[in-house]
């Protein structure tokens, strides 16, 4: 029967367990609600900065799966399991700092990436539907216009006219097409770029605080699993 600071051990490690797997589903979690809410501007951010939720999610999946091996070792005491659980915390713990790091070195150049998205889809706006597509939504969900403003459009249109997502509402007895003087006047990037912005403090606080808790099960794991082995050897 295992000792009483064996079975606080065990049953700490089994509590910091369902920690672990709870901050597995939240990081799933917020990586699908991030995907589904702002996949449609894609468009406007390189495909490898886009890529961060989908890991997230993969991620927490393999998080929320490995705990299994964790509850299961604790309970039965299992030093195989425990060992097994604490080698792929460690992996994956590790593989979180990786991720932390090249996201904070993509986010330095994150402003550079957008511009050149933003003047590849306005350059080829009147040829590619997907494109038109992507401003119009931009353009009306962020109530804005070009990519620093209305001026910007000039290049595509050569007629002084705009897209009529840029425009709101029309005086008809001034004009019947949007033109500069009616359309928003605030820039579509810093819009997005502040919304991105705001969505990477939260993942970022998300992943230091789901670090913390795996730091902690990871140590409780080998603690246990040197007092069973311990235990096992005084048998």
């Amino acid at each position: 029967m295992a000792s009483g600071g064996l079975a606080c051990v065990k049953y700490i490690t089994f509590f910091c367990n369902l920690l672990f797997a709870l901050s597995g589903v939240l990081i799933l979690m917020v990586g699908a609600m991030v995907q589904l809410n702002y996949a449609h501007y894609s468009n406007f951010v390189s495909d490898h900065i886009w890529t961060a939720p989908i890991i997230l999610m993969v991620v927490g999946a393999a998080v929320a799966f490995i705990c299994f091996l964790g509850c299961c070792g604790a309970l039965k005491e299992n030093s195989c399991m425990i060992l097994s659980f604490a080698i792929l915390a460690v992996i994956i713990f590790l593989l979180e700092i990786g991720l932390g790091i090249a996201g904070y070195i993509k986010h330095s150049g994150l402003q550079g990436l957008m511009e050149t998205q933003f003047n590849t889809t306005m350059k080829h706006y009147k040829e590619r539907d997907d494109y038109r597509d992507a401003w119009t939504l931009l353009q009306t969900e962020l109530d804005c216009c070009g990519t620093y403003g209305p001026n910007d459009w000039e290049t595509v249109f050569q007629n002084k006219t705009l897209p009529p997502a840029c425009c709101k509402v029309i005086n008809l007895s001034e004009a019947k097409e949007c033109t500069t003087i009616h359309a928003v006047q605030q820039g579509c990037m810093r819009k997005l770029l502040g919304i991105l912005d705001s969505k990477t403090l939260i993942l970022a606080g998300v992943v230091l605080a789901v670090a913390g808790i795996q730091l902690l099960t990871i140590l409780f794991a080998c603690c246990l699993y040197r007092s069973f082995r311990r235990s096992y050897d005084h048998v």
